[in-house]
């Protein structure tokens, strides 16, 4: 009876989508809700798949040659004002200190919703030279915004992150890097979270506030909405103009730096919650899940059999995977649907039966196929697991994007698709901001980004049929 009532008490995704995301964050024991409103707990399962995403993301930043600093949480009011588009857009979510124990501070300090400003500042005296350039920095940190509307992992007042801040002496030198870092971001997008990803730029509309230009990752959830899943921003010169930050060049003459910025936050395990996960819970790729391997014992009072379990996880421990055993004292249903639950890639079932035959029975989370091993294979083959199921979450996610992209080459495609379909829209549009505004006010679809692979599905705008300016993805968002 436990074990069914444990599956049931997940809603189906087909049923509620949204309810059912709710239901595998709090059965999966990832986080829990605080009497810190729109705040929330990163419980042992949860960080330790932050964890080990920042620690293989940190990797590939410091292949670019990235080093990581750490600047204050506080930001002074004058100097968020410095540069007008970046205050105005970060504004209504700015959350303010305005004393200092019982004393009114003279001036206002927000605590930062992003660190662009303070960047800045430091900038400003840290570059004096072209020799001083490029600075590379990043800071793993929290930020704070205080959003209406919140749900676990993607949109919360307080989040983690990383935020990149980069100075150039070229304009060429800043783009180049805003575009090598969106392509760290989606190759590990699709090496590590097993997630396909479309890179594209924002349009004007969409872009960060401040920045020339924004280049974004795109995803494809399971219920066909899209989620930004990192993003990368050139600055061009206008915060070092706002904020006097300049370097003598070789030629002896003051020049102004050229400035990216760019972030992935803990919303990718959201991410990997709604690309890969189903109605028994969590589908982890192996690559972030804390543990890949769980040993179950069968019949474990049974002389030999807790032994047995243990020596497994050595083995398999000692071929570099992280393992464990579950020797509680539940009955084995359970453990399996806690093991689904929590999304484990493989279990390992061993029992006395299975010990006679010197054998053992693997089975897989994503496809719940079971294979029969012999005892001394495990670890091989437990080890060459991890590379098939990384493989198969990712082709079947890829799938589900392909099936779900659908092209609209007039309006009434684009709102029949809306209607009765779900995913992403591919369709020309005129590049005029007033026209993307009212595409998204009569289908509630935005502009995801306009992909670097373009293609022409006709020669005018989808919605008001003037002249086409590039192919855009359009959908519904969190």
């Amino acid at each position: 009876m436990a074990d069914k009532k444990l599956v049931e008490s997940i809603t189906s995704m087909e049923e509620d989508f949204a309810q059912w995301y709710t239901d595998v964050v709090k059965k999966a024991d990832l986080m829990d809700y605080t009497s810190v409103k729109g705040c929330m707990v990163f419980k042992p399962a949860g960080y330790a798949i932050w964890e080990l995403i920042q620690r293989q993301l940190d990797d590939r930043f410091k292949e670019t040659g990235v080093e990581n600093v750490y600047l204050p949480m506080f930001i002074p009011e004058s100097l968020l004002e410095k540069e007008k588009d970046h205050v105005e857009g970060f504004a209504p979510e700015v959350a303010w200190v305005t004393k200092g124990g019982l004393n009114e501070l003279e001036e206002p300090y927000c605590v930062r919703p992003t660190s662009e400003t303070l960047f800045c500042d430091f900038y400003k005296n840290d570059i004096q030279s072209y020799r001083d350039l490029p600075k590379v920095y990043n800071q793993w940190c929290s930020v704070v915004r205080w959003e209406k509307e919140t749900r676990p992992f993607l949109r919360s007042r307080e989040f983690l992150w990383q935020e990149g801040h980069t100075a150039h002496a070229t304009y060429e030198d800043a783009e180049a890097r805003t575009e090598q870092m969106l392509n760290v971001y989606a190759d590990f997008c699709e090496e590590v979270l097993a997630m396909p990803v479309v890179k594209g730029k924002k349009t004007d509309k969409e872009k960060f506030a401040g920045a020339e230009a924004t280049y974004t990752i795109e995803a494809l959830m399971h219920d066909g909405k899209a989620l930004q899943s990192g993003t990368s921003h050139n600055f061009g010169d206008g915060f070092a103009k706002a904020f006097g930050i300049q370097y003598t060049d070789k030629d002896n003459k003051l020049k102004h730096v050229f400035q990216t910025s760019w972030g992935v936050t803990t919303r990718l395990i959201g991410a990997i919650i709604m690309v890969h996960g189903d109605n028994e819970g969590l589908v982890l790729p192996p690559k972030v899940a804390p543990t890949q391997v769980m040993v179950v014992p069968i019949m474990q009072k049974k002389e030999g059999v807790l032994d047995k379990a243990y020596e497994i996880r050595d083995a398999v421990k000692a071929a570099g995977l992280r393992v464990k055993v579950d020797d509680s004292d539940k009955s084995p249903g359970w453990k399996f649907s806690e093991a689904e639950m929590r999304g484990i890639p493989v279990r390992v079932e061993i029992g006395p039966k299975d010990i006679e035959k010197g054998q053992a029975v693997l089975v897989r989370r994503d496809t719940r196929e079971k294979i029969e091993v012999a005892i001394d294979d495990i670890p091989a083959k437990v080890s060459e697991l991890m590379e098939t199921i990384h493989k198969d979450m990712y082709d079947r996610a890829l799938k589900h994007r392909e099936e779900n992209t659908h092209a609209a080459s007039n309006w009434d495609e684009f709102k029949n698709i809306i209607e009765n379909k779900q995913g992403f829209i591919k369709a020309m549009w005129c590049g005029d901001r007033a026209c993307e505004e009212a595409i998204k006010e009569e289908t509630g679809a935005s502009t995801r980004c306009m992909p670097f692979e373009q293609e022409e599905i006709s020669d005018v705008c989808v919605h008001c049929g003037k002249k086409a300016f590039k192919m855009v993805y359009f959908g519904r968002a969190y």
